[in-house]
């Protein structure tokens, strides 16, 4: 009897290959003709340190981290940084500045990082089940990471704050809505909601068309995972509203899921308009509670707000884009990480 194995194997790897494709295709950044950029006039750039033992580390993850010794408080805050699909810690940190921002205010910095080995993309896999079920995956690595960090820098624990960019803005939803109590802030920029997908082609069809409302709402796959949670921390969502990777219309299924499971009415919401684009939020008595930076003229990526003199130049990672306004200055001024006065 043949069973055809040959022809079957054949296909599988058919299928992955065209896979393969379509996420590349998926995460092209556009590509423009341009001079060769000038160098940086920065001569001395803050380096990221590896840490190879931080716990069980199942996700298979790098730890990097950057913290500023000479200016560190006894208590300092601690901001986790996320990147996306294609980046490295050290080309979004040195395009973005977080490292510099953290040299200027005493904060420590964690990276996360995802390899080639668990995702070809280097995207973190926020679409596994497996990846981003509690205390499991890759998003307890993430965890392990931030005990680590708040034991050996004696990190002050109601000052965490998470930001993440695509995939990373993904699997920061997915660490708030597992571990909400770990959180003062989160910040979810060209990300996708909780419970979008649950695999790679469904992630790709969200990503390109909006994911579609699960059975429930969108408020239903977060408090199924913490269904008890009565405090959330402070969530801001970004979207560049000609982002071609990531449809902006998950945005809105972004704010419609944050809204639901902490009890928002939309229609209680205040919207002004800026000179970057538009900005929607949501307060409480104690505060601000959901806020959403819906940006105009940009693609996919972090919008930095660069000096008039490097506009035109690139900033050395294709998603950090200049932009009318600086998404880590504006975080890091909701999160009350101010300049020491001296």
């Amino acid at each position: 009897m043949k069973f055809g194995f040959g022809k079957s194997l054949a296909r599988v790897l058919k299928s992955q290959k065209k896979f393969s494709r379509l996420i590349e295709k998926a995460l092209k950044a556009p590509r423009k003709k341009a001079k060769r950029p000038t160098p940086s006039p920065y001569v001395a750039k803050p380096v990221l340190v590896e840490t190879t033992a931080f716990g069980s580390n199942p996700g298979r993850l790098v730890m990097k981290s950057f913290v500023p010794t000479a200016r560190l408080p006894k208590s300092p805050a601690l901001v986790v940084v996320l990147h996306g699909c294609r980046q490295t810690p050290e080309s979004l940190d040195s395009a973005a500045g977080f490292s510099k921002h953290a040299k200027e205010r005493g904060f420590v910095l964690l990276y996360p990082e995802q390899s080639r080995a668990n995702n070809s993309q280097r995207c973190f896999n926020w679409f596994r089940p497996s990846a981003v079920a509690r205390d499991r995956g890759e998003l307890l690595s993430i965890k392990q990471m931030i005990e680590h960090a708040c034991e050996r820098h004696r990190i002050d624990r109601s000052r965490i704050f998470v930001a993440g960019l695509s995939a990373g803005g993904a699997m920061s939803a997915a660490l708030v809505a597992n571990y909400p109590s770990l959180f003062a802030g989160a910040a979810i920029i060209a990300g996708m909601p909780v419970g979008s997908a649950r695999d790679g082609m469904s992630a790709l069809r969200a990503m390109k068309s909006g994911a579609q409302t699960p059975p429930g709402g969108w408020g239903r796959p977060v408090t199924e995972i913490s269904s008890d949670v009565k405090a959330w921390p402070q969530i801001t969502i970004w979207q560049g509203m000609d982002d071609r990777t990531v449809n902006p219309l998950n945005a809105r299924s972004c704010i419609a899921q944050w809204l639901e499971v902490q009890g928002l009415d939309e229609g209680s919401g205040r919207a002004e308009e800026k000179p970057w684009g538009r900005l929607q939020s949501w307060r409480a008595a104690d505060g601000l509670k959901l806020a959403f930076y819906s940006v105009t003229n940009m693609g996919h990526g972090l919008p930095i707000k660069m000096r008039e003199a490097t506009k035109s130049r690139r900033s050395g990672d294709p998603y950090v884009i200049a932009a009318e306004i600086s998404a880590p200055a504006e975080l890091l001024r909701l999160w009350g990480l101010k300049r020491p006065i001296l």
